[in-house]
Protein backbone atom coordinates (compact mmCIF):
# COMPACT_ATOMS: atom_id res chain seq x y z
CA UNK A 1 0.00 0.00 0.00
CA UNK A 2 3.21 2.70 0.67
CA UNK A 3 4.33 2.14 -2.67
CA UNK A 4 0.95 2.33 -4.34
CA UNK A 5 0.57 5.71 -2.28
CA UNK A 6 3.64 6.72 -3.49
CA UNK A 7 3.38 5.80 -7.24
CA UNK A 8 0.02 7.69 -6.91
CA UNK A 9 1.66 11.22 -6.03
CA UNK A 10 3.96 11.29 -9.38
CA UNK A 11 1.18 9.06 -11.43
CA UNK A 12 3.50 6.19 -12.14
CA UNK A 13 1.32 3.90 -14.08
CA UNK A 14 2.40 1.36 -16.43
CA UNK A 15 -0.67 -0.73 -17.77
CA UNK A 16 -1.44 -1.70 -21.62
CA UNK A 17 -4.56 -1.37 -23.20
CA UNK A 18 -4.58 -1.65 -27.39
CA UNK A 19 -5.13 1.30 -29.09
CA UNK A 20 -8.19 1.57 -31.76
CA UNK A 21 -7.50 0.25 -35.23
CA UNK A 22 -8.76 3.62 -37.29
CA UNK A 23 -5.96 5.40 -39.63
CA UNK A 24 -7.07 8.78 -38.82
CA UNK A 25 -5.04 9.90 -35.90
CA UNK A 26 -7.49 12.46 -34.46
CA UNK A 27 -9.81 10.05 -34.50
CA UNK A 28 -8.34 7.54 -33.20
CA UNK A 29 -7.41 9.70 -30.08
CA UNK A 30 -11.30 10.66 -29.63
CA UNK A 31 -12.34 7.47 -30.07
CA UNK A 32 -10.36 6.43 -27.10
CA UNK A 33 -11.52 9.57 -24.87
CA UNK A 34 -14.52 8.53 -25.74
CA UNK A 35 -14.73 4.71 -24.95
CA UNK A 36 -12.72 5.62 -21.68
CA UNK A 37 -15.75 8.75 -20.93
CA UNK A 38 -18.44 5.65 -21.89
CA UNK A 39 -16.81 3.07 -19.46
CA UNK A 40 -15.70 5.46 -16.13
CA UNK A 41 -18.49 8.01 -16.45
CA UNK A 42 -16.57 11.51 -15.91
CA UNK A 43 -17.58 14.67 -17.53
CA UNK A 44 -15.00 15.24 -19.99
CA UNK A 45 -11.26 15.01 -20.91
CA UNK A 46 -8.41 16.14 -23.55
CA UNK A 47 -5.78 14.85 -24.87
CA UNK A 48 -2.69 15.25 -26.58
CA UNK A 49 0.16 13.40 -28.42
CA UNK A 50 3.36 15.11 -29.63
CA UNK A 51 5.06 12.87 -32.65
CA UNK A 52 9.28 13.70 -33.38
CA UNK A 53 9.08 16.12 -36.28
CA UNK A 54 6.72 18.80 -33.97
CA UNK A 55 3.30 16.72 -35.10
CA UNK A 56 0.85 17.40 -32.59
CA UNK A 57 -2.71 15.74 -32.41
CA UNK A 58 -5.25 16.57 -30.34
CA UNK A 59 -8.89 15.32 -29.18
CA UNK A 60 -11.26 16.04 -26.33
CA UNK A 61 -14.50 14.31 -25.28
CA UNK A 62 -17.20 15.15 -22.95
CA UNK A 63 -18.28 18.93 -21.51
CA UNK A 64 -16.20 21.46 -19.28
CA UNK A 65 -19.30 22.56 -17.69
CA UNK A 66 -21.87 19.52 -16.78
CA UNK A 67 -24.86 21.97 -15.61
CA UNK A 68 -24.26 24.48 -18.86
CA UNK A 69 -23.89 22.04 -21.53
CA UNK A 70 -20.76 23.22 -22.17
CA UNK A 71 -18.49 21.51 -24.53
CA UNK A 72 -15.06 20.40 -24.05
CA UNK A 73 -12.04 21.06 -26.65
CA UNK A 74 -8.60 20.68 -26.62
CA UNK A 75 -8.05 24.15 -26.08
CA UNK A 76 -10.22 24.35 -22.66
CA UNK A 77 -7.64 24.65 -20.09
CA UNK A 78 -7.12 22.77 -16.49
CA UNK A 79 -5.51 23.38 -13.31
CA UNK A 80 -2.37 21.53 -13.95
CA UNK A 81 -1.42 20.53 -10.15
CA UNK A 82 1.93 19.18 -9.77
CA UNK A 83 2.87 18.97 -13.48
CA UNK A 84 4.24 22.65 -12.16
CA UNK A 85 6.39 21.55 -10.57
CA UNK A 86 8.70 20.41 -14.06
CA UNK A 87 8.54 24.20 -14.62
CA UNK A 88 9.84 25.22 -11.34
CA UNK A 89 12.55 22.46 -11.32
CA UNK A 90 13.75 23.47 -15.22
CA UNK A 91 13.80 27.33 -13.76
CA UNK A 92 16.02 25.80 -10.64
CA UNK A 93 18.47 24.36 -13.59
CA UNK A 94 18.55 27.07 -15.75
CA UNK A 95 19.57 29.20 -13.03
CA UNK A 96 22.17 26.84 -11.97
CA UNK A 97 23.48 27.07 -15.68
CA UNK A 98 24.05 30.61 -15.14
CA UNK A 99 25.69 30.52 -11.85
CA UNK A 100 22.85 31.71 -9.56
CA UNK A 101 22.82 29.15 -7.28
CA UNK A 102 23.52 25.37 -7.02
CA UNK A 103 22.04 22.51 -6.44
CA UNK A 104 24.53 21.19 -3.49
CA UNK A 105 23.42 24.76 -1.98
CA UNK A 106 22.24 24.73 1.86
CA UNK A 107 18.84 26.16 1.55
CA UNK A 108 20.05 28.50 4.19
CA UNK A 109 22.27 29.77 1.90
CA UNK A 110 19.49 31.70 0.30
CA UNK A 111 16.93 32.20 2.99
CA UNK A 112 18.16 31.17 6.29
CA UNK A 113 17.78 34.55 6.92
CA UNK A 114 14.06 34.82 7.13
CA UNK A 115 13.11 34.83 11.11
CA UNK A 116 10.84 31.74 10.76
CA UNK A 117 13.90 29.77 9.00
CA UNK A 118 15.00 28.03 12.09
CA UNK A 119 12.13 26.11 13.00
CA UNK A 120 11.93 24.45 9.73
CA UNK A 121 12.32 20.63 9.80
CA UNK A 122 16.27 19.97 9.07
CA UNK A 123 16.51 23.85 8.26
CA UNK A 124 20.64 23.58 8.82
CA UNK A 125 20.63 20.64 6.20
CA UNK A 126 18.70 20.79 3.29
CA UNK A 127 20.07 21.62 0.22
CA UNK A 128 18.77 22.72 -2.95
CA UNK A 129 18.53 19.13 -4.80
CA UNK A 130 16.99 17.87 -1.75
CA UNK A 131 14.12 20.21 -2.54
CA UNK A 132 14.02 19.42 -5.95
CA UNK A 133 13.99 15.49 -5.74
CA UNK A 134 11.84 15.36 -2.21
CA UNK A 135 14.80 14.55 -0.38
CA UNK A 136 14.00 17.38 2.61
CA UNK A 137 12.59 15.22 4.90
CA UNK A 138 10.01 17.76 4.89
CA UNK A 139 6.12 16.89 6.04
CA UNK A 140 3.80 17.53 2.94
CA UNK A 141 1.47 19.99 4.12
CA UNK A 142 -1.71 19.05 1.77
CA UNK A 143 -2.20 16.20 3.72
CA UNK A 144 -1.79 17.60 7.53
CA UNK A 145 -4.96 17.82 8.89
CA UNK A 146 -4.28 21.67 10.40
CA UNK A 147 -4.00 22.75 7.32
CA UNK A 148 -6.72 21.07 5.72
CA UNK A 149 -9.10 22.33 8.11
CA UNK A 150 -7.80 25.55 8.01
CA UNK A 151 -8.12 25.81 4.47
CA UNK A 152 -11.55 24.20 4.46
CA UNK A 153 -12.31 27.57 6.77
CA UNK A 154 -10.81 30.29 4.10
CA UNK A 155 -12.95 28.23 1.23
CA UNK A 156 -16.15 28.57 4.13
CA UNK A 157 -15.15 32.25 4.68
CA UNK A 158 -14.53 32.92 0.90
CA UNK A 159 -10.87 34.15 2.02
CA UNK A 160 -7.75 34.49 0.08
CA UNK A 161 -5.41 32.43 -0.82
CA UNK A 162 -2.89 31.46 1.93
CA UNK A 163 0.87 33.36 1.63
CA UNK A 164 4.08 30.86 0.97
CA UNK A 165 4.86 32.10 4.23
CA UNK A 166 1.47 30.93 5.97
CA UNK A 167 1.92 27.78 4.24
CA UNK A 168 5.50 27.03 5.33
CA UNK A 169 3.69 27.52 8.99
CA UNK A 170 1.88 24.61 9.10
CA UNK A 171 5.04 22.46 9.06
CA UNK A 172 7.10 24.81 11.61
CA UNK A 173 7.93 22.97 14.68
CA UNK A 174 7.35 19.31 13.06
CA UNK A 175 9.77 16.42 13.34
CA UNK A 176 11.61 16.10 10.15
CA UNK A 177 10.51 12.35 8.28
CA UNK A 178 14.11 11.88 7.76
CA UNK A 179 17.33 13.26 8.08
CA UNK A 180 17.83 15.27 4.94
CA UNK A 181 18.71 13.30 1.89
CA UNK A 182 18.60 9.52 3.35
CA UNK A 183 15.02 8.88 2.46
CA UNK A 184 12.25 10.05 -0.03
CA UNK A 185 8.80 11.90 0.91
CA UNK A 186 6.87 13.70 -1.95
CA UNK A 187 6.52 17.94 -0.23
CA UNK A 188 4.64 20.10 -2.14
CA UNK A 189 6.05 22.11 0.91
CA UNK A 190 9.70 21.41 -0.58
CA UNK A 191 8.54 23.30 -3.94
CA UNK A 192 7.26 26.44 -1.89
CA UNK A 193 10.99 26.82 -0.96
CA UNK A 194 12.13 26.35 -3.92
CA UNK A 195 9.35 29.06 -5.19
CA UNK A 196 11.34 31.65 -2.47
CA UNK A 197 14.58 30.29 -3.38
CA UNK A 198 13.81 31.70 -7.45
CA UNK A 199 12.24 35.10 -5.96
CA UNK A 200 15.35 35.83 -3.56
CA UNK A 201 18.23 35.03 -6.22
CA UNK A 202 16.35 36.91 -9.18
CA UNK A 203 14.80 39.78 -6.82
CA UNK A 204 11.26 38.88 -9.17
CA UNK A 205 8.28 37.38 -8.67
CA UNK A 206 8.10 33.80 -9.32
CA UNK A 207 5.81 33.79 -12.58
CA UNK A 208 7.61 36.87 -14.12
CA UNK A 209 10.56 34.86 -14.29
CA UNK A 210 8.84 31.66 -15.85
CA UNK A 211 7.11 33.71 -18.46
CA UNK A 212 10.45 35.43 -18.91
CA UNK A 213 12.49 32.04 -19.61
CA UNK A 214 10.12 29.17 -20.57
CA UNK A 215 6.59 30.15 -21.30
CA UNK A 216 7.08 33.02 -23.55
CA UNK A 217 10.74 31.14 -25.40
CA UNK A 218 8.39 28.04 -26.04
CA UNK A 219 5.33 29.70 -27.54
CA UNK A 220 3.20 27.92 -24.68
CA UNK A 221 0.32 30.92 -24.82
CA UNK A 222 -2.44 28.41 -22.96
CA UNK A 223 -0.26 27.99 -19.81
CA UNK A 224 -0.95 30.77 -17.25
CA UNK A 225 -0.69 30.56 -14.01
CA UNK A 226 -3.11 29.74 -11.10
CA UNK A 227 -3.06 32.59 -9.53
CA UNK A 228 -7.11 33.53 -9.32
CA UNK A 229 -10.24 32.12 -9.00
CA UNK A 230 -11.46 33.46 -12.32
CA UNK A 231 -9.47 31.84 -14.90
CA UNK A 232 -10.64 32.60 -18.36
CA UNK A 233 -12.22 29.14 -20.27
CA UNK A 234 -11.27 27.25 -17.13
CA UNK A 235 -13.25 24.04 -17.25
CA UNK A 236 -15.37 23.25 -14.13
CA UNK A 237 -13.94 20.47 -11.97
CA UNK A 238 -15.70 18.18 -10.05
CA UNK A 239 -14.63 16.31 -6.67
CA UNK A 240 -15.91 13.57 -3.83
CA UNK A 241 -18.19 14.44 -1.62
CA UNK A 242 -17.09 14.75 1.45
CA UNK A 243 -13.44 16.05 0.16
CA UNK A 244 -10.76 17.30 2.99
CA UNK A 245 -11.25 21.04 2.47
CA UNK A 246 -15.05 21.14 2.39
CA UNK A 247 -15.20 21.71 -1.60
CA UNK A 248 -18.65 21.22 -2.91
CA UNK A 249 -18.61 18.75 -6.13
CA UNK A 250 -19.01 21.38 -8.32
CA UNK A 251 -15.98 23.47 -7.45
CA UNK A 252 -17.44 26.23 -9.54
CA UNK A 253 -20.13 29.00 -9.40
CA UNK A 254 -22.69 29.21 -11.90
CA UNK A 255 -20.48 31.81 -13.77
CA UNK A 256 -17.33 29.02 -14.30
CA UNK A 257 -15.23 31.00 -11.41
CA UNK A 258 -13.53 28.46 -8.97
CA UNK A 259 -15.69 28.16 -5.19
CA UNK A 260 -11.54 28.50 -3.54
CA UNK A 261 -8.52 30.29 -4.51
CA UNK A 262 -5.97 28.23 -6.26
CA UNK A 263 -2.88 30.64 -5.58
CA UNK A 264 -2.49 28.87 -2.77
CA UNK A 265 -0.98 25.78 -4.62
CA UNK A 266 2.41 28.33 -6.40
CA UNK A 267 4.98 26.78 -7.11
CA UNK A 268 3.44 23.14 -5.33
CA UNK A 269 2.46 23.44 -9.28
CA UNK A 270 0.39 26.66 -9.74
CA UNK A 271 -0.90 26.82 -13.41
CA UNK A 272 -3.95 26.48 -15.60
CA UNK A 273 -2.86 24.37 -19.02
CA UNK A 274 -4.19 22.87 -21.78
CA UNK A 275 -3.21 19.28 -23.17
CA UNK A 276 -1.60 20.35 -26.10
CA UNK A 277 0.32 22.62 -24.40
CA UNK A 278 1.37 20.14 -21.64
CA UNK A 279 2.54 17.90 -25.03
CA UNK A 280 4.43 20.75 -26.10
CA UNK A 281 6.35 21.24 -23.28
CA UNK A 282 7.05 17.46 -22.75
CA UNK A 283 8.27 17.25 -25.66
CA UNK A 284 10.68 19.97 -25.15
CA UNK A 285 11.80 19.60 -22.10
CA UNK A 286 13.02 16.15 -22.39
CA UNK A 287 14.02 16.01 -26.01
CA UNK A 288 16.34 18.38 -24.32
CA UNK A 289 15.65 22.06 -26.02
CA UNK A 290 14.14 23.88 -23.29
CA UNK A 291 17.76 25.54 -21.93
CA UNK A 292 20.59 26.35 -24.14
CA UNK A 293 22.98 24.80 -21.74
CA UNK A 294 23.07 20.86 -21.43
CA UNK A 295 20.57 19.93 -18.57
CA UNK A 296 19.22 16.25 -19.37
CA UNK A 297 21.70 15.09 -17.23
CA UNK A 298 20.64 17.03 -13.88
CA UNK A 299 17.23 16.49 -14.77
CA UNK A 300 17.39 12.77 -14.59
CA UNK A 301 19.81 12.63 -11.91
CA UNK A 302 17.13 10.30 -9.75
CA UNK A 303 16.89 8.73 -6.63
CA UNK A 304 14.73 5.81 -5.68
CA UNK A 305 11.09 6.42 -4.54
CA UNK A 306 11.58 3.51 -2.47
CA UNK A 307 13.79 0.87 -1.07
CA UNK A 308 11.60 -2.00 -3.10
CA UNK A 309 11.45 -0.35 -6.34
CA UNK A 310 14.92 0.95 -7.51
CA UNK A 311 13.43 1.39 -11.41
CA UNK A 312 11.67 4.27 -10.73
CA UNK A 313 13.34 7.82 -9.22
CA UNK A 314 12.27 11.13 -9.04
CA UNK A 315 14.68 13.54 -10.80
CA UNK A 316 14.60 17.22 -10.62
CA UNK A 317 10.66 17.53 -11.13
CA UNK A 318 10.54 14.34 -12.73
CA UNK A 319 9.16 11.08 -12.33
CA UNK A 320 11.48 8.27 -13.95
CA UNK A 321 11.19 4.86 -14.64
CA UNK A 322 13.61 3.23 -15.90
CA UNK A 323 12.27 -0.15 -16.90
CA UNK A 324 8.66 -0.39 -18.58
CA UNK A 325 7.03 -2.63 -21.25
CA UNK A 326 7.46 0.47 -23.46
CA UNK A 327 11.52 1.63 -22.56
CA UNK A 328 12.31 4.71 -20.01
CA UNK A 329 9.50 6.25 -19.39
CA UNK A 330 9.95 10.63 -17.90
CA UNK A 331 7.15 12.90 -16.83
CA UNK A 332 4.72 13.49 -13.66
CA UNK A 333 1.17 12.98 -12.70
CA UNK A 334 -1.08 15.92 -11.39
CA UNK A 335 -3.78 16.35 -8.96
CA UNK A 336 -6.04 18.85 -7.08
CA UNK A 337 -9.59 19.08 -6.33
CA UNK A 338 -11.68 18.96 -9.28
CA UNK A 339 -8.92 17.86 -12.01
CA UNK A 340 -6.47 15.28 -12.86
CA UNK A 341 -3.45 15.65 -15.23
CA UNK A 342 -0.64 13.11 -16.83
CA UNK A 343 1.90 13.89 -18.76
CA UNK A 344 4.52 11.50 -20.10
CA UNK A 345 7.46 11.41 -22.64
CA UNK A 346 8.41 7.88 -23.92
CA UNK A 347 12.30 8.56 -24.24
CA UNK A 348 12.83 5.39 -26.73
CA UNK A 349 10.19 6.43 -29.47
CA UNK A 350 10.70 10.23 -28.81
CA UNK A 351 6.71 10.62 -28.24
CA UNK A 352 5.31 13.02 -25.11
CA UNK A 353 1.64 12.08 -24.32
CA UNK A 354 -0.76 14.44 -21.95
CA UNK A 355 -4.45 14.41 -20.97
CA UNK A 356 -6.38 16.08 -18.55
CA UNK A 357 -9.68 15.04 -17.15
CA UNK A 358 -12.27 17.37 -15.10
CA UNK A 359 -12.69 15.58 -12.23
CA UNK A 360 -10.63 13.34 -9.38
CA UNK A 361 -13.40 11.10 -8.80
CA UNK A 362 -12.41 7.79 -8.58
CA UNK A 363 -8.48 8.77 -8.76
CA UNK A 364 -8.33 10.37 -5.59
CA UNK A 365 -9.29 7.45 -3.59
CA UNK A 366 -8.20 5.14 -5.61
CA UNK A 367 -11.28 3.24 -6.30
CA UNK A 368 -10.70 2.72 -10.05
CA UNK A 369 -7.93 2.19 -12.76
CA UNK A 370 -9.04 5.25 -14.88
CA UNK A 371 -5.55 6.97 -14.74
CA UNK A 372 -3.30 3.85 -15.15
CA UNK A 373 -5.63 2.68 -18.04
CA UNK A 374 -5.73 5.57 -20.30
CA UNK A 375 -1.95 6.16 -20.04
CA UNK A 376 -1.52 2.75 -21.27
CA UNK A 377 -3.71 3.38 -24.21
CA UNK A 378 -2.76 6.92 -25.19
CA UNK A 379 0.66 5.46 -24.67
CA UNK A 380 0.28 2.83 -26.94
CA UNK A 381 -1.29 4.68 -29.94
CA UNK A 382 1.43 7.03 -29.33
CA UNK A 383 3.81 4.69 -30.26
CA UNK A 384 1.64 2.92 -33.11
CA UNK A 385 1.67 6.92 -35.02
CA UNK A 386 5.03 6.97 -34.20
CA UNK A 387 6.19 4.04 -35.86
CA UNK A 388 3.72 4.24 -38.64
CA UNK A 389 4.95 7.97 -39.20
CA UNK A 390 8.84 6.48 -39.48
CA UNK A 391 7.95 3.90 -41.82
CA UNK A 392 6.03 6.49 -44.47
CA UNK A 393 8.85 8.07 -44.07
CA UNK A 394 11.31 5.64 -44.32
CA UNK A 395 13.04 7.07 -41.63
Amino acid sequence: MRVRRLLTAIGLCLLTVAPAAAQDPAAELAAILDGFRDRYGFPGATAAIALPGARLITAASGLADVEAGRAMTPQTPMLAASIGKSFVAATVLALEAEGHLSRADLLADHIGDRPWFDDLPNAATITIGHLLRHQSGLPDHPHLPEFQAALAMRIADKGLAFTAEEVLAFVLGHAPLFEAGTGWAYSDTGYILLGLVIERVTGRPYYDVLHERLLDPLALRETRPSDRPDIPGLAVGYTVPGNPFGLPVRTADAAGWLVWDPAVEWTGGGLASTAPDLARWGQALFGGTVLEAPYLDRLLDGVPVAPETPSIRYGAGVAIYAETPRGPVYGHGGWIPGYVSSLRYYADHGVTVAFQINTDAGTVDDSTDLVPALEGALADLAITLATRKALETGQ
